[in-house]
């Protein structure tokens, strides 16, 4: 998969149906720090392009990383773009978005890549490879991104009518 962009669609659709239980920049730090041994291996010359990261272990220990810097870059990133109250990343929802973006990047890559080893060191088979084509998979990444933008659209709006409706029953029993 051409590096991070694809792997975001899934996250997309998650980020659409868990909203504030799901960290989509968390996520999407994972799925960079999960490219970075093959970008390293790509530009040095190196044959073997999805390692020790790419395999259930590794991403283990990516999700873990992954997990407990990304909460505090991606508060930080937001904070420079949101002009209201500091966003803070729960713990518990870092962990989920990283776990989840490490495992879902072992999964599409093993689809496509004849190098994933994602079972090692316990096995170096690949049931996952081309169990549907590249194409599919493609196609996959994009329309999930669409519908996940979709759903996110429309499920702020259902959210904040119903803030809105919370808020104003609310203050009708504050004015008593």
């Amino acid at each position: 998969m051409p590096f991070t962009p694809f792997h975001m669609g899934p996250g997309l659709l998650v980020k659409s149906l868990l909203q504030g239980s799901f960290s989509l920049m968390v996520f999407g730090w994972t799925q960079i720090v999960m490219d970075i041994q093959p970008l390293l291996s790509m530009t040095s010359g190196i044959v073997e392009l999805h390692g020790f990261t790419h395999t259930y272990i590794g991403a283990t220990f990516i999700a873990v990383f992954a997990a407990a810097t990304g909460k505090y870059v991606s508060q930080w990133a937001l904070g420079l773009f949101l002009d209201s109250t500091p966003v803070v990343i729960r713990w518990w929802v870092a962990f989920l978005s990283a776990f989840f973006g490490a495992y879902s990047h072992v999964v599409l890559d093993s689809i496509m890549h004849a190098d994933m080893q994602p079972l090692a060191p316990f096995s170096n088979s690949n049931a996952l490879l081309h169990i549907i084509s590249v194409s599919a998979l493609h196609k996959f990444c994009v329309y999930s991104a669409l519908a996940g933008a979709v759903l996110y659209l429309l499920m702020s709006k259902v959210l904040a009518k119903q803030n809105d409706v919370f808020k104003a029953g609310q203050a009708k029993y504050t004015r008593r």
